[in-house]
């Protein structure tokens, strides 16, 4: 490096710790010879570098209902995923910018007995919003809540390996499982399992009081939260106040960003995506990873429940087509397995479903039919561009002989209303760090996100066997044939893996992103700082 280079570098370190002006930063590397505006670039970069303290944070979230709650066994939706995330809860482990399992309230974690049993040991000193402390007892009876026998919690199929949980001491943690679990520190990584005060066995959810980054100062179900830093939170971080907006309309979030009115938005609108990209002060968020777009269907409702019929669907869809006119390049086409290419024990099942409407003919004769009519039901509430995928879809599928009826569904509802409800409709999914954890929440047969109603006797063998198994090979052979039981007899049509895309202002600043979820993981509120 020649001096100049140590000293911009210097400069530049001075810049992130708000030791240097941008005035004085210009005037040093434009005498050198840089241009305004490469001086004015690596000012911005650098003073995006390190984090620091102060600044209010606004985000408009593609996701929120009137109906949503601050109990986290309800939690179903992207604006009250980040809840447990990182906005006011705090779980025992997260994911880092690697997807490895880490501690959070957990200090630390250590299996034994071939991981069927796992020693969590708390962090000490740590306290909730209202000043009390948290203690192993408050993760047992958060624990307990999700798992027991009369939960409606999507957590309980997370943890249904889970025999016990108890605590031994004031700061240890000891879950007993029905069998070996290497990846049981990222189970405990879902959104729901923020940790909770709680008095006589029963956890204080009410008033969403937790232990993580912020405090709540506001919520408006299906409108907005406001939060508070918490001083007092066991990290670092960095905003004074954040609030999320729920914003479903994808018009009216674009617009929200282009006015200044947010800093940041997710989901946003492939279709105008140049006029985000182009946008002054704009950082496009574009993160491949594992979320997807599905069209599940109800495996015991007519005429899904033969499977031919689920077959010829799939082969009547175009999704290519689907990622080049509604993802818009950004994302990859679906071969009907939750698990991303990307994941570890992924496989890409044979054969893979290409549209071939002949293929769908063919395999409509053998369920006995010349022809189907099938109501799908449709909102951009299940995912941006939802609607016109499926016109697309209904579009495609003509030609094999499938008249598809879309039935427009409202927003607002639709996660009450119509998923897992209504026969076939539209979903999404945020993706999970492993496959055990995906397969569990959306496929086992007692899961309560089960969104098929799909029950195969061998798959659920399989997923408790790999859970448990510490031969790689094995597992990996175990995996393969899971996902190839979901593609060829599930009712899961996985359209396409979609890109996380939004738009972020450069006063954002913010290190690498997690792929696991969009919004950087849902840790956003914790990691970004102002610029």
């Amino acid at each position: 490096m020649t001096e100049f280079d140590h000293k911009l570098a210097a400069m530049s370190r001075a810049v992130g710790q708000g030791k240097l002006s941008r005035r004085d930063f210009m005037q040093v590397a434009m005498a050198a010879g840089l241009t305004v505006s490469a001086s004015q670039a690596l000012f911005s970069t650098a003073a995006r570098a390190a984090p620091k303290k102060g600044g209010d944070f606004k985000f408009g979230c593609g996701h929120g209902q009137t109906t949503d709650s601050l109990d986290p066994a309800t939690w179903s939706n992207g604006f009250t995923f980040h809840f447990g995330k990182s906005l006011f809860a705090a779980p025992l482990t997260q994911v880092d910018n690697k997807n490895n399992a880490v501690p959070h309230v957990a200090e630390s974690f250590e299996p034994s007995d071939g991981a069927q049993k796992w020693v969590f040991k708390i962090r000490k000193g740590i306290t909730y919003h209202d000043g009390r402390t948290l203690t192993a007892e408050d993760v047992v009876n958060t624990i307990n809540y999700h798992i027991s026998a009369d939960s409606k919690s999507p957590a309980k199929s997370v943890l249904s390996s889970v025999t016990s949980v108890k605590t031994d001491g004031p700061d240890t943690v000891i879950f007993q499982l029905k069998g070996g679990n290497a990846d049981f520190p990222f189970l405990l990584t879902d959104y729901h399992l923020g940790i909770y005060p709680s008095k006589d066995g029963k956890i204080d959810w009410e008033k969403g009081i937790g232990a993580g980054p912020y405090s709540i100062k506001n919520f408006e179900p299906g409108v907005r939260i406001l939060g508070e830093r918490n001083k007092n939170y066991f990290k670092d971080t960095y905003f004074d106040t954040v609030e999320m907006l729920s914003i479903v309309d994808v018009a009216a979030r674009t617009n929200a960003y282009l006015s200044g009115e947010v800093h940041y938005i997710n989901r946003a609108d492939l279709k105008t995506i140049d006029q985000l990209k182009s946008a002054p002060d704009t950082e496009l968020y574009n993160q491949a990873g594992f979320a997807h777009y599905t069209a599940p269907m109800h495996v015991d409702s007519a005429p899904f429940d033969k499977l031919e019929v689920r077959q010829a669907i799939k082969y009547a869809i175009d999704r290519q087509e689907l990622v080049d006119k509604v993802l818009y390049g950004y994302g990859t086409p679906g071969n009907d397995n939750p698990i991303s290419t990307s994941m570890k024990y992924a496989i890409n099942p044979e054969p893979v479903y290409t549209y071939d409407p002949d293929k769908a003919k063919s395999l409509l004769k053998k369920a006995g039919l010349e022809n189907l009519k099938v109501d799908l039901s449709a909102s951009d509430a299940a995912f941006a561009g939802g609607v016109d995928s499926a016109l697309l879809m209904a579009e495609q599928a003509k030609k094999a002989g499938i008249e598809i009826n879309v039935v427009r569904e409202p927003n607002d509802s639709y996660w009450d209303n119509v998923w897992l409800k209504k026969p076939w409709c539209l979903c999404y999914w945020g993706g999970r760090p492993v496959a055990d954890m995906f397969l569990s929440v959306s496929l086992a047969a007692d899961a309560a996100w089960n969104d098929t109603n799909w029950k195969n006797p061998r798959f659920n063998e399989l997923l408790i066997a790999a859970r448990a198994e510490t031969d790689e090979k094995k597992r990996a052979a175990q995996y393969a044939e899971a996902q190839q039981l979901v593609h060829d007899d599930g009712g899961q049509v996985v359209l396409m893996y979609n890109n996380f895309v939004g738009a972020m202002s450069t006063k954002i600043g913010h290190n690498e992103f997690n792929s696991d979820f969009d919004d950087d993981g849902g840790y956003c509120w914790e990691r970004w700082w102002m610029a």
